[in-house]
């Protein structure tokens, strides 16, 4: 071989290194995320997930890659969705604020790790063994949405005191949560002398065809049940809340924006720490050894402009306990 020949080899050996090192790498781990909500009004709750997920070195793009499933509140497509991830191993399954997939979750894998974020009591879903030892290949956050039905109904009495008739609105889509709130209200409100009435909506539509049986059956309140697609539709509440002159109690802050108040937990920082218990797994972590977290901080919250729209006087001591007051 002429020594031109030999460079001319070894030149082309080079340039091919690149490409079978590229080729020898192993696929970046992939991360099924599940939101009950829709995507439009959701990008600071992907952003907070990603923010967990960067505080233990896991970049998207980089050294990791996301697979984003947004419901939209078509709990039905769970299963199917389920079934799909655990088909392709995906590395971790992580499921904020996805409640209604317990079941799913459930039947679908007992292998492939899962992080949630449920409204519901982990332990009667079936997820983990306990709280702090979960046993198996899930773990997460209980953010106690459901358990506060009591305080919110009494923050909304303390606002509207000469409220009478509530009427409350629940997804029976979500079954664990409905049944929850069907569950602890009656008590609650027999406590404060209310009278509730418990309205039904899994879609948009429906949830207009909710606010117009205020026409007809007028309700001196209204209390919105927690619910991923719930969260999804809060100009849709804000606007028919307003159009019906009607003061609604949520369980989360964002809805206060064209709202009126709300009593819940820091929807980001659940967010968040699901994003920090997938990167933690991602590096080896095993979930039975990671304890499910509870959220510890509730935000009392009211919109002072809505209050006054619909002529509602704040009183000085419910003012006095208020987190935070959006002028």
């Amino acid at each position: 071989m002429k020594r031109r020949e030999f460079i001319t080899l070894l030149g082309c050996a080079a340039a091919a290194w690149p490409l079978a090192v590229r080729a020898q790498q192993p696929a970046m781990p992939v991360i099924g995320f599940m939101s009950a909500r829709s995507p439009e009004v959701s990008a600071h709750l992907g952003a907070a997930f990603r923010k967990g997920l960067n505080e233990t070195g896991a970049i998207e793009g980089q050294n990791v890659t996301i697979e984003y499933h947004w419901l939209e509140g078509q709990y039905d497509r769970l299963p199917s969705l389920m079934a799909d991830l655990v088909r392709r191993r995906v590395a971790v399954i992580a499921m904020p604020g996805v409640t209604a997939a317990a079941p799913a979750v459930k039947a679908a894998t007992t292998t492939i790790p899962i992080v949630f974020g449920v409204a519901e009591d982990p332990v009667k879903l079936g997820l983990v063994a306990s709280l702090a030892r979960p046993g198996g290949n899930a773990t997460g956050i209980n953010f106690l949405a459901s358990e506060v039905v009591a305080k919110r109904l009494g923050l909304l009495h303390d606002l509207v005191p000469k409220a009478v008739r509530v009427a409350v609105l629940i997804n029976p889509a979500n079954a664990p949560t409905a049944e929850t709130t069907l569950r602890d209200m009656p008590e609650a409100a027999r406590a404060l002398g209310l009278q509730i009435r418990v309205l039904n909506a899994s879609t948009s539509r429906e949830i207009e065809a909710a606010f117009a049986t205020l026409v007809r059956d007028p309700a001196d309140a209204f209390f919105v049940a927690p619910d991923g697609f719930f969260s999804s539709r809060r100009v849709q509440f804000a606007t028919l809340a307003a159009h019906h002159r009607v003061p609604a109690t949520y369980f989360l802050r964002e809805f206060v924006e064209g709202g009126l108040m709300s009593y819940g937990i820091d929807i980001l920082d659940v967010y968040r720490q699901v994003g920090v218990y997938t990167g933690q797994i991602l590096k080896g972590a095993k979930p039975a050894d990671l304890p499910v977290l509870q959220s510890t901080k509730f935000e009392f919250v009211i919109n002072s402009q809505t209050a006054r729209a619909l002529g509602i006087e704040v009183p000085p001591q419910l003012l006095a306990s208020v987190d935070e007051v959006i002028e």
